[in-house]
């Protein structure tokens, strides 16, 4: 059985949604380097439907020079958490159903390996209060945005975790890597 690993962007506030406001700090290279890293050590993809919907037609037409997390994300099995999409158009993609902790278990059986999870804050909170994240990677903006979806919404948790690493980038971003607190 894999480890189900997370990557998010994230603000100071804890804000997730929406993470255009990314656009106004330069990409580390270090960076694409991590969030690589945690690709390939992934042999599939879980998204909820909504982050589906928007990467289906972001990734499908980009290619490797476009891109170079474009075959990962093109050519890699998808585990779609949804209880409205009937199918999936994108290569390579599957429903697993309405997302369910007993679900989510059995997909964590059925795969051999690692499943990455971007985005997907539905889904994501899910995982986080069920016990099934085994890594969260936060990659923290240093911008307070004062509104918008948070990954740690209030009156949820408590949610203990431990740092498993960290690494400061040229931009003032940092990336924070958590497991679960034993």
């Amino acid at each position: 059985m894999g480890k189900i690993a997370v990557h998010e962007f994230i603000s100071l506030d804890g804000v997730i949604e929406d993470p255009r406001w990314t656009m106004d700090y330069s990409f580390d290279p270090k960076m694409g380097e991590a969030i690589g890293a945690i690709m390939g050590a992934s042999q599939g993809l879980l998204l909820g439907r909504r982050t589906y919907e928007m990467f289906a037609p972001a990734w499908s037409t980009r290619t490797a020079e476009d891109d170079p997390g474009a075959p990962f994300m093109n050519e890699t099995m998808k585990y779609v958490v949804t209880g409205t999409l009937a199918s999936a158009d994108w290569s390579n993609s599957e429903i697993v159903g309405p997302y369910s902790a007993q679900t989510i278990r059995a997909l964590k059986e059925r795969v051999d390996g690692n499943l990455y999870v971007s985005g997907s804050a539905t889904l994501v909170r899910g995982l986080l209060a069920d016990g099934l994240l085994d890594e969260l990677h936060l990659f923290v903006y240093p911008i307070a945005l004062g509104s918008g979806l948070r990954l740690f919404p209030e009156g949820a948790g408590p949610f203990k975790l431990a740092l498993g690493g960290s690494e400061a980038y040229d931009s003032g971003v940092v990336h924070l890597t958590y497991t679960p607190a034993s």
